[in-house]
């Protein structure tokens, strides 16, 4: 089984932008420590304050899948849901070989 890579992109509403960031810190310590997660890092752009981007590392898809469903997830998409100017969107990555 192969290790599982993601991004999310999240956007702000351009007057919750502190809002949402504050959710999404408060989310990254325990998804750090979720079994199955090998890396959880958040970044905001440089050229577009306010989008966030998580880039993840899981050791399976069943991971991932049980991620979605925890409670500090559910708590984070719960308090940003008024705040974002579109849907989360979710990328599983396929590697490209060279």
């Amino acid at each position: 089984m192969s290790e599982i890579h993601a991004v999310a992109v999240i956007t702000a509403q351009q007057a919750s932008v502190d809002e949402v960031r504050a959710a999404l810190t408060q989310l990254v310590p325990p998804t750090r420590a979720e079994e199955g997660c090998l890396d959880y890092q958040l970044y905001e752009s440089a050229v577009a304050p306010g989008t966030f981007i998580t880039t993840e590392r899981w050791r399976a898809q069943a991971d991932l899948d049980a991620h979605l469903g925890t409670e500090h997830l559910q708590t984070a998409l719960a308090q940003t849901a008024d705040h974002l100017a579109e849907p989360p969107e979710i990328h599983p990555l396929t590697p490209i070989e060279v």
